[in-house]
């Protein structure tokens, strides 16, 4: 029997995929509040890395209130221009002084935006069609002191708050995620007119399923009305190859909806992102933890992306219950759906959560009572290993949007 608070119990709802109803979403890398995650979290590891090199740990901080102001552009066919920059402002807390040493941590935050935002957006200028801005306060000594000294000890949690995670992925899970990945993977690499702001909304009712994109165009690569209207289509029948490798259930894809070709409506840019023109962003807002948006679901609210990898459990647990779920699915049979909810209490070792609550709906034939044990040494073997989420993380291993 494990020390830890461990409680496992059956699901209060059907499985996911077999409710009638079911809505998922994706907002892609180029999207407002993506491009705030992930600013937010290169930063949170720009910070972590430092720290680590410069004194052998990580000192306070954290980059989790990324704020995007929208800018103003002229697309047009062939190439148009960013009238007004998109303005990005990095704001948090992080530790500047230590022992004697100045840490340069505002100049870190712009070299990891910059960095950034070259890889995912490349067709946003720097310093003109985007301007960043960094204002990094000091950190809270109360919560300084939480770190401790020792790198052995297990870290306290900075708050009282909760993570979840679930497993397995349903069908339109798997579509909606999977398909925004490679659609700012493998398809944009072969065709640059696609944009990275790319968002996929799942609706499925009964065995249909219905997947809305919004793909943001980028004018340079598209010469006239026409050339568009193929590109909408190329994205369309891409979306409906991957969502084939998925399910077997009928599936329907409509791309840029609110398109009106007769009144020269489209939704073309000149960067790739809606952030370029009116459509504001924020760390926290968009994906969760896990990558989707999921009504269907238990969520949480925190912002997982720039926060602490060190003892902030608005990161730590909300990525560790996803991997707990996703361990206990991959090596328990007969389970169908899986809640995994971490609780933390401010002050008390992030290995030993207030409560670790596990819901499950088990397949037919399959008691809760025959897995119980097996679930319940899995939850506890991942929250002993709690650190090596923090390890993963300053390595870059692990997403957080």
């Amino acid at each position: 029997m494990s020390e830890r608070n461990i409680r496992v119990e059956p699901i209060d709802r059907q499985a996911v995929e077999d409710q009638e109803v079911e809505i998922v979403e994706r907002k892609g890398i180029g999207h407002p509040d993506s491009i705030c995650d992930g600013v937010a979290e290169s930063v949170a590891g720009a910070l972590a890395r430092e720290y680590l090199e410069r004194v052998g740990e990580v000192l306070h901080f954290n980059t989790d209130e990324t704020q995007l102001v929208a800018g103003e552009a002229a697309p047009a066919f062939g190439g148009g221009e960013v009238v007004d920059p998109i303005y990005l402002l990095i704001v948090g807390r992080a530790t500047k002084r230590y022992e004697g040493q100045t840490i340069p941590t505002e100049t870190i935050a712009l070299r990891a935006a910059r960095e950034y935002i070259a890889e995912t957006i490349p067709q946003l200028e720097f310093g003109e069609e985007i301007v960043v801005d960094v204002k990094l306060g000091e950190g809270s000594g109360d919560l300084q002191d939480v770190f401790g000294e020792d790198e052995v000890r297990v870290p306290m949690a900075n708050d009282t708050s909760f993570g979840v995670g679930h497993a397995p992925l349903t069908e339109t899970e798997r579509i909606v995620h999977e398909t925004e990945r490679r659609l700012n993977g493998e398809f944009a690499d072969e065709n640059p007119y696609l944009g990275p702001d790319v968002k996929l909304m799942g609706k499925r009712e009964g065995d249909s399923i219905d997947v809305t994109v919004a793909a943001a165009m980028i004018d340079e690569h598209v010469p006239d009305l026409d050339a568009y209207v193929d590109a909408v289509e190329s994205v369309r029948e891409f979306v409906v190859d991957v969502a084939s490798e998925h399910t077997d259930r009928e599936v329907s894809v409509h791309v840029n909806t609110a398109d009106d070709y007769e009144e020269g409506s489209i939704y073309l840019t000149v960067t790739g992102t809606s952030a370029e023109q009116g459509d504001d962003g924020s760390v926290g807002r968009g994906n969760r933890a896990n990558g989707l948006i999921t009504p269907n679901r238990s969520m949480s609210m925190e912002a997982t992306s720039g926060k602490n990898p060190v003892n902030h459990i608005g990161k730590i647990y909300n990525l560790l219950s996803t991997e707990i779920a996703e361990a206990v699915v991959a090596e328990v049979d007969g389970i169908r759906d899986l809640r995994v909810r971490l609780l933390s209490q401010i002050g008390r070792p992030i290995d030993q959560p207030h409560v670790a609550d596990v819901h499950v709906v088990t397949a037919d034939g399959v008691e809760l009572a025959d897995v119980e044990a097996e679930i319940e040494a899995i939850v506890d073997r991942e929250l002993a290993d709690v650190t090596g989420i923090t390890r993963r993380v300053i390595d870059g291993e692990l997403s957080t949007f």
